[in-house]
């Protein structure tokens, strides 16, 4: 019975133990077996102890690192083939170690069964190879200093004089058909850059009479036409005398690893879900293009890109579809720029568009509403036909930053502008955004203590019945009492809150407290009536959204039919098949429903129908505009008629005047509310305004 070869494996990662002992039983030129062992010092008792045929070890080991590992295993047992385990950026230090006696090396992220296997083969190769040139004297020692998968030697006039089995393979000539022929026609390189012919190695070993490394990026031109990249060395062939005889090369196929590394390295610059340069290329092509433009006397354009409510698509349709709307945003945003142009993304929904030449700063800004135009069409993702804005910030070099950093900064800096105007548009780098950041920052820092430090406060304003004059609800408002700014409308931080994530603690802290004054009022013997709290769409969209509402009424003991929730339009209409189910169990707990802003935003009428609203607050923009020659008094009208035929109350916001009043009850408003009847004011004062009883006095 033939006696087993031993292979022994060096490495401390179990994966590539088990991928090792499976690889041994499908090696065909055993029988094999296998010693594992974790680091350097129980592989070399092992070499102490056994006879091993081969060794395998992972560069990086607990007590031992790189090249150290390999002149240690050369010490103790120099002639024992040895193969290395490493990551593509050991690719440098791989080479040195096969010049230093290694026979092959492994990509550490790509080993399996297969890439062993062969290992394995082409070390029983090896053997084969350095055996049949062990029959000549000077052949043996070349071969033995010289390591790779494939061999092939020449004499001195560089005709072929030996090939192995893996170089019959690579070049495609059988030994008796290369025997004597020259070698630049059996061995074929080109250079991969520049696709002319490389200097032959072998010839400039002999001429040299030295070691010599192949042409950067070599590529080995099989017979058939097939090519190769290789790596490897030339050595000349002495005689007794020391003088050259021949030459000998040894080469290995790096074509996998190469496109490994290439690919490692695109991974390493692209988005992995868009596919669309990062942060990282992005600089290094911004940098580029300011380099041009410096010289050129041009311009380069930064456009700062954020999605608004890509994070409700995303908690209320998953994240799948939020990924597939990204990709999409991505298709779109390449397709509204040049090629020379960089789209790149930069993480979550922000992207960053890089126009790399711009003739004026305006070209920016066209550039930009295309986008916004452009991505406002319906995506169709997973049978959602969604609608998705953006806010832009533009910066332009020289004028706004005269390094890549500064250019993106203030292009952040103007698209948080863009958001604070409204969303859905394009703002152009100010400089006294910054001192805008700054304040911003400021504020977010103070905000996030401002609920432990119980500084929030509501203010109450009341609903007016136009027939009666008569209080009949009221709407709680939140302030924010600043330490050192005095009072905080909401204006001023519910944006921010929004975006640091405190919208939802401060929502709750809102609810529950008006609720809570709400039963001290009723509790004090005055008048039940309606309690408005407005619910943003960060928190309408929560998953504990009707929970907390439920909890919150349990909690403060207020009935549900005293509570009315007010959403704006866009909140109800963004996800329409999202929100029917959730406000029909807010319905079911007995809360009523109002729509804010109605008529700023696109609701569709078949949708009213569904939805179980019981008010419609007509928007305070065009209440202002009756007096006007706007069109906006026939939307009031238009609205009031919708709401009766759909048997909603309609209440009126932001009335200042009694022209505004008088309009209002003619066209058969319902209610009102606005600083002509009264401004927000603190719990006790409206407490007292309640207990008076005293009616509003309307307009004959």
């Amino acid at each position: 019975m033939t006696k087993p070869r031993i292979l022994l494996l060096i490495d401390n990662d179990c994966a590539h133990a088990a991928v090792f002992q499976e690889a041994l039983l499908h090696a065909t030129d055993g029988p094999f077996e296998g010693e594992w062992v974790r680091t350097l010092a129980e592989g070399m008792g092992r070499l102490n102890s056994k006879e091993i045929w081969a060794i395998f070890f992972n560069l990086s080991l607990p007590d031992s690192h790189g090249l150290e590992t390999l002149d240690k295993l050369t010490v103790a047992a120099p002639s024992v083939p040895t193969l290395m385990l490493g990551d593509v950026g050991d690719e440098s230090i791989a080479l040195e170690a096969l010049r230093r006696g290694a026979k092959d090396y492994i990509l550490e992220n790509h080993i399996d069964r297969y890439a062993l296997v062969r290992a394995i083969r082409n070390m029983a190769e090896r053997k084969t190879a350095e055996e049949a040139l062990f029959t000549e004297k000077e052949r043996a020692q070349v071969t033995l200093n010289s390591i790779g998968d494939a061999v092939l030697s020449t004499d001195i006039q560089e005709k072929v004089t030996y090939l192995n089995v893996v170089a019959e393979k690579l070049t495609g000539w059988t030994r008796e058909q290369a025997l004597g022929k020259p070698v630049n026609e059996v061995f074929v390189i080109i250079d991969g850059s520049t696709r002319g012919p490389c200097p032959s190695p072998l010839k400039t070993a002999i001429v040299k009479n030295k070691t010599v490394g192949l042409t950067p990026h070599c590529i080995l031109v099989r017979r058939d036409g097939a090519e190769f990249a290789i790596e490897d060395s030339a050595a000349p062939i002495h005689d007794s005398r020391g003088h050259a005889k021949g030459a000998v090369i040894v080469f290995h196929d790096v074509s996998v690893a190469r496109a490994m590394g290439a690919e490692m390295s695109h991974l390493a610059q692209h988005d992995i879900l868009t596919n669309l340069p990062n942060r990282t290329l992005l600089r290094d092509r911004l940098s580029q293009a300011i380099a041009t433009a410096d010289r050129n006397g041009t311009r380069v354009a930064v456009l700062f890109l954020d999605l608004d409510g890509f994070k409700h698509i995303n908690d209320s349709l998953g994240h799948a579809t939020g990924d597939k709307l990204l990709q999409s945003v991505a298709k779109r945003l390449l397709s509204c720029v040049r090629n020379s142009d960089t789209v790149s993304r930069q993480g979550g929904d922000e992207f960053v568009v890089l126009l790399s030449e711009v003739a004026h700063a305006g070209d920016a800004g066209v550039k930009a509403e295309k986008i916004i135009k452009t991505l406002l069409a319906p995506h169709e993702i997973d049978q959602h036909n969604l609608q998705i804005t953006a806010s832009v910030g533009v910066t332009t070099y020289p004028d706004d930053g005269l390094e890549a950093e500064i250019l993106i900064k203030n292009a952040d800096l103007a698209m948080y502008c863009a958001k604070d105007r409204g969303k859905n548009n394009h703002q152009f780098f100010e400089k006294n955004m910054n001192l805008r950041a700054v304040e911003r920052q400021s504020l977010e820092g103070s905000l996030r203590c401002a609920l432990e430090r119980n500084e929030f406060v509501m203010h109450y304003q009341p609903k007016i019945n136009l027939k009666t004059g008569e209080i009949t609800g009221v709407e709680a408002l939140v302030r924010w009492q600043h330490p050192e700014r005095g009072l905080i409308g909401p204006l001023q931080f519910v944006s921010i809150a929004e975006d640091c994530g405190l919208m939802v603690p401060i929502g709750q802290w809102v609810m529950r407290e008006s609720c809570r004054q709400a039963k001290e009022w009723q509790d004090a013997g005055l008048r039940p009536i309606e309690l408005a709290v407005n619910v943003s769409s960060i928190e309408f969209r929560n998953d504990d959204f009707l929970k907390e509402v439920q909890r919150i009424l349990e909690e403060t003991h207020l009935e549900a039919r005293y509570l009315e929730l007010e959403l704006t339009e866009s909140v109800l209409m963004r996800h329409a098949e999202f929100t029917v189910p959730v406000l029909r169990k807010l319905k079911a707990l007995g809360v009523r429903l109002a729509i804010d802003d109605f008529g700023t935003g696109y609701s569709s009428l078949s949708y009213l129908r569904q939805f179980p609203i019981d008010t419609l607050k007509v928007d305070k923009s065009f209440v202002q505009e009756i007096d006007a020659d706007t069109g906006d008094a026939t939307i009031i009208s238009a609205v009031i008629d919708m709401g009766g035929s759909l048997k909603h109350r309609v209440i009126a916001e932001g009335v200042e005047t009694v022209e505004q009043v008088a309009f209002l009850q003619a066209h058969g408003c319902d209610e009102a509310q606005g600083y002509y009847f009264s401004r927000p004011m603190l719990a006790p004062q409206f407490a007292k305004l309640l207990e008076s009883g005293v009616s509003v006095g309307l307009p004959n």
